[in-house]
């Protein structure tokens, strides 16, 4: 450790995606000392039920073996209120802050599943827990509370109210910071003459791929010219409409699969011309910003966390992507330079450090 810098331990049960890329940030850009106890990005749900007692057993071992911290810092797929409480039995009572990637309130499901119920009552009860919360976004944030005024509200013989109060007072808005270094090399300065359309989203059922495809289709069939990349991770199962668009759109397609590789991943998107999303949820949209600081115009819906990263005319009205697609495309003018600059600065890290240095300072 560094002279009289603070430690912080960092627990995350998903280390992926925007919860892996959030936390690489934090630990390049702010001047505190790191320890990260991390698992795979996978089965959520599992996560969220028994990542705690693990945990719990990992920070013990760090502390026997002459670790000092003086915080804890986890995401909302850790049950933080059986994680305090294992700790404190072990008379480890640090300051705990849990960041909101996303909440169970406001996230759809893909069958009716009644048992989804646990899962918001632990996103409730870890804020409950934490000394600090921060969300992701002002969409995050609204619907979590939304969510959380109507739970308490079926507490008819208890009163309860007053948490909720409870929970504003400790809770903010943090956009994540995106380290933008890697993308500002690879701006290509010829692109092509056809616009190129990027998806870079999660192959996962709440992102819409259907709404997606079927525009391209309908568009494809119209002689509408464009060239496809498509990205995005994938898990054994996705929805079947990947592999049908796969053999629909062959003669479009420039890159249909996940890119492993960082760099692989970003060279492709300075390939791109328009980034798009059809998504049924979306707490941030860190894909299309990196997606957009690499180059690519956004067209996104007006809904969600879009209404609070891009101005109104990168955003589509429900119902109308296909006919919005096509209107871009016929009178496609790249992005400037400027633009890109404008639309992506504000969730810099440069931009976001001194923020995340502040809040975590408030508990230390």
């Amino acid at each position: 450790m560094t002279g009289d810098r603070k430690h912080i331990l960092l627990l995350e049960p998903y280390y992926g995606g925007s919860h892996r890329s959030f936390l690489d940030g934090l630990q390049a850009y702010l001047p505190f000392d790191f320890t990260l106890v991390s698992l795979p990005a996978r089965k959520w749900k599992m996560r969220m039920q028994l990542a705690a007692p693990w945990m719990a057993e990992k920070t013990l071992k760090l502390v026997q073996t002459g670790n000092s911290f003086d915080a804890i810092l986890c995401s909302t797929f850790l049950d933080a209120a059986t994680l305090r409480s294992i700790l404190y039995k072990e008379a480890i009572n640090l300051p705990l802050m849990v960041y909101f990637h996303e909440n169970q309130f406001a996230y759809p499901n893909q069958v009716n599943d009644t048992g989804i119920h646990q899962f918001t009552a632990l996103n409730f009860t870890s804020a409950l827990a934490a000394d600090k919360i921060a969300f992701n976004s002002r969409y995050n944030h609204a619907t979590f509370f939304h969510g959380v005024h109507l739970y308490l509200k079926k507490a008819a013989d208890m009163d309860v109210g007053h948490l909720e109060d409870e929970l504003q007072r400790k809770a903010q808005v943090l956009y994540p910071g995106i380290d933008f270094s890697l993308p500002d090399m690879m701006l290509e300065s010829v692109r092509s003459k056809v616009p190129v359309i990027v998806w870079n989203h999660r192959w996962e059922h709440d992102k819409d791929p259907e709404t997606f495809f079927h525009a391209l289709y309908a568009l494809s069939d119209l002689g509408v010219e464009f060239q496809l990349i498509v990205l995005g991770q994938h898990f054994e199962r996705c929805p079947a409409v990947f592999g049908h668009a796969g053999e629909k759109l062959k003669k479009h397609i420039l890159h249909y699969g996940y890119a492993e590789d960082k760099q692989e991943y970003l060279k492709l998107l300075a390939q791109g011309d328009i980034v798009v999303s059809t998504a049924g949820h979306e707490f941030f949209g860190m894909a299309v910003l990196e997606a957009v600081r690499c180059g690519c115009y956004p067209l996104v819906p007006d809904r969600l966390a879009y209404r609070e990263l891009f101005p109104q005319v990168y955003r589509y009205p429900d119902g109308r992507f296909q006919e919005s697609l096509h209107e871009l495309l016929d009178r496609f003018v790249p992005l400037s330079r400027q633009d890109t600059d404008d639309l992506t600065r504000p969730y810099s890290w440069s931009n976001m450090a001194g923020k995340y240095q502040r809040w975590l300072s408030s508990v230390l």
